[in-house]
């Protein structure tokens, strides 16, 4: 084995280590980070959803430079940034566009009363119309069999006409009906006769034909058009020389036949005539001996109307930049503000209170939907996820229900422990007493009414998560309101994520949460849920993200009181 010098070794990776880095930093690419600049907010509404009774925009969030801000008092100068006039709003159903939200104008509410629906009516809130989606393009419908097959009928009626593929003795015979047949073929199959002068024949022009015969004066039945037609136009090719387009527009035949050549005659006072300009031509044809001028003569250079293009000498451009009579631009016509502008009704960002109404404090018909303005245009990217059928659904829908009784159950159970006296010792008897306990019955299921189940994918390949809530029967304190979020675990077990429960009287200390949408507040393609925590005489909204059956909330607004 041959010995290598360590000192060989050593420059041999100094060596490598100098011509490796620009290979290295080629399969390296480091791109820009994408700022991303989204708003998220609840619209409200009563009635159509198309053509609604009142309506209303709730600011919740706003991401931006990397972190989620509070979109109602974000650079409120003073509007806030995420209701200024002129925002669009792309209204969504668990990621797919609805429709649109036209932001019209803006108003900072406050409440008048302390109690009842008209205090939720405190903080901002954007006013705006509601447009459709645009309608897609009816693309052409793939072409159908037909379901009538087609069906090929014969006739024997002689008037019709017969197509019959033509043989060698045909084309023959019809390329040269001139020349008589030298022996006449009687057991042709032909069905056409080429006797029949009704009968249309096309023919090949050849030099023969193309020539009449003049000197004869006669005109056979071969030639095509007769040539002493005095009514037939000419088209010949004009010589390059002059002489020739100026020579006679007649030609004598040896019949005494004359054609017209079509040329104009050069002695046409009135016809122009373009000609290439020469450096000759510069100097002036105007001749004082001849006293005429040609009309193909360039202008004179003593008009004083004619135009003279010249380039400006440095002293003169000098002299005209140093020229403050000069007249200057007044920019764009876009950019007056006196232009008007023409639109089908009334422009959204003229509409007042009166062209749109205020949606006042929370009506018992109110519709939510989340409502997103983006900087940029993404792919659509839908979270609903499809039950497969009846039985699925029924299952989830028995867990989830029995996950609400036990949270209800020990919601309600108030433990206390009374003390009890000790018993005196009973007397001994020889009789032994038997006593029979009857068994208890089981508790009746609690009932949950207006029960609402949805299930969701929040990310691409993600677990299925399933939001449900209900309320029981009851007023005040009997009233209970319950939400349960779960989530599959990898053995298809559903792990409960979020548990609240809550009743009427106590919404002030623990809110009712009522769940709106799913929603990607930070362009991630990994969707939030988007709870509303409603108290007594306030609310707030909050986002939640539930990860491997467990919740975090990443974000809450301010109260609207």
């Amino acid at each position: 084995m041959r010995y290598i010098p360590h000192r060989f070794i050593a420059a041999l990776l100094v060596t490598s280590t100098y011509t490796c880095p620009p290979i290295w930093a080629q399969m390296h690419k480091v791109s820009k980070p994408e700022q991303v600049v989204r708003a998220v907010g609840v619209y409200e509404w009563t009635g159509d959803f198309a053509k609604p009774t009142a309506s209303r925009l709730i600011p919740v969030s706003l991401f931006i430079e990397g972190k989620l801000e509070d979109a109602g008092v974000y650079i409120a100068r003073p509007v806030p940034f995420a209701l200024l006039s002129g925002n669009v709003y792309e209204l969504q159903d668990a990621g797919i566009d609805k429709g649109f939200l036209d932001l019209a104008y803006a108003k900072h509410l406050q409440a008048t009363t302390s109690t009842g629906d008209l205090a939720y009516d405190d903080g901002w809130f954007g006013y705006g119309t509601v447009k459709p989606l645009t309608a897609p393009r009816r693309t052409a419908s793939a072409l159908k069999p037909s379901k009538t097959l087609p069906v090929l009928t014969s006739s024997n009626d002689s008037s019709r006409p017969h197509l019959t593929t033509k043989t060698g003795a045909d084309s023959t015979s019809s390329t040269d009906q001139s020349k008589p047949a030298s022996k006449p073929d009687t057991s042709s199959t032909s069905t056409a006769s080429t006797d029949d002068p009704d009968r249309p024949t096309m023919k090949r022009r050849s030099s023969d034909t193309d020539s009449t015969t003049n000197s004869t004066g006669t005109t056979t039945a071969s030639s095509s058009t007769p040539a002493d037609d005095p009514d037939r136009p000419t088209m010949k090719r004009r010589d390059s020389t002059p002489a020739s387009s100026d020579s006679s527009a007649t030609q004598t035949s040896s019949t005494g036949t004359t054609t017209t050549t079509g040329s104009t005659p050069t002695d046409d006072p009135d016809r122009p005539t373009m000609t290439r300009r020469t450096p000759g031509d510069t100097t002036t044809t105007d001749s004082g001996s001849t006293g005429s001028t040609t009309a193909g003569d360039p202008p004179s250079s003593n008009d004083p109307d004619r135009p003279t293009l010249k380039r400006h000498t440095p002293e003169e451009a000098k002299k005209t930049r140093n020229n403050t009579d000069s007249v200057t631009g007044t920019g764009s016509l876009n950019e007056d503000p006196d232009r008007p502008n023409l639109h089908r009704g009334k422009p959204t960002s003229a509409m007042t209170d009166s062209d749109l109404p205020k949606l006042v404090g929370i009506p018992s018909d109110l519709h939510q939907m989340i409502a997103v303005s983006d900087a940029a245009n993404r792919d659509v990217h839908p979270f609903a996820l499809e039950w497969d059928d009846a039985t699925q659904h029924a299952a989830v829908l028995q867990k989830m229900q029995d996950m609400a009784r036990a949270q209800l159950a020990a919601y309600m159970s108030t433990p206390t422990k009374t003390a009890t006296p000790t018993p005196k010792p009973a007397a001994k008897t020889t009789t032994p007493v038997r006593t029979h306990h009857p068994a208890t019955p089981a508790a009746a299921p609690i009932p949950l009414l207006d029960e609402e189940l949805k299930a969701y994918t929040l990310s691409y390949g993600g677990a299925a998560t399933y939001i449900y809530s209900a309320h029981t029967i009851g007023t005040g304190a009997a009233l209970r309101y319950v939400t349960i979020v779960a989530q599959a675990d990898g053995l298809g077990e559903l792990k409960p994520a979020i548990k609240s429960v809550t009743d009427a009287a106590h919404l002030d200390r623990s809110p009712q949460m009522r769940f709106v949408d799913v929603v990607d507040a930070e362009a991630s393609n990994r969707a939030s849920l988007l709870f509303e925590l409603r108290g007594q005489n306030s609310r707030q909204f909050g986002l939640y993200r539930v990860i491997a059956s467990h919740s975090d909330q990443i974000f809450l607004t301010g109260t609207t009181q």
